[in-house]
């Protein structure tokens, strides 16, 4: 599969399985269990789609090694703030039933971004994301 290569090195796949707006979790699922048998390894997820239980049950029935897929999920609005963001994240490894994220992005550009975004530079530090950004930011200010 072709990547895009991050600033920081790390290989980014160009297509993806997203799964937003797959609510029911059965069919959720499903549709990610299928997207990694046909074999799609980028899946994002959210906070918000109160879908990554369901994209983690996926994962761990397609018995596919974790270094071998990229999993991205985003921190919520209601979930911005330095203590926030890191109850989030945790609270996100435990709907995936993973030890580490490869991507982790602020969903949208409100709430306290600036404390968020600093504990998601710790949590880079600390090795349990490999790369950390923003979604649904205009490139200009938002």
């Amino acid at each position: 599969m072709e990547c895009f290569e991050l600033a920081n090195g790390v290989s980014l796949p160009k297509i993806g399985f997203g799964t937003f707006q797959l609510t029911d979790a059965k069919r959720c699922e499903q549709c990610v269990g299928y997207a990694l048998e046909t074999g799609y390894r980028l899946i994002d997820t959210a906070a918000s789609y109160h879908n990554e239980k369901a994209v983690g049950n996926a994962i761990r029935h397609a018995g596919i090694p974790r270094s071998e897929l990229f999993l991205t999920t985003k921190l919520w609005i209601q979930d911005t703030g330095y203590d926030r963001t890191l109850k989030a994240f945790e609270h996100s490894l435990k709907e995936l039933e993973v030890d580490y994220l490869d991507l982790y992005l602020i969903h949208q550009p409100f709430g306290d971004i600036y404390d968020s975004w600093r504990a998601m530079e710790r949590l880079y530090r600390e090795g349990v994301v490999k790369a950390i950004g923003v979604s649904n930011f205009l490139r200009n200010g938002w």
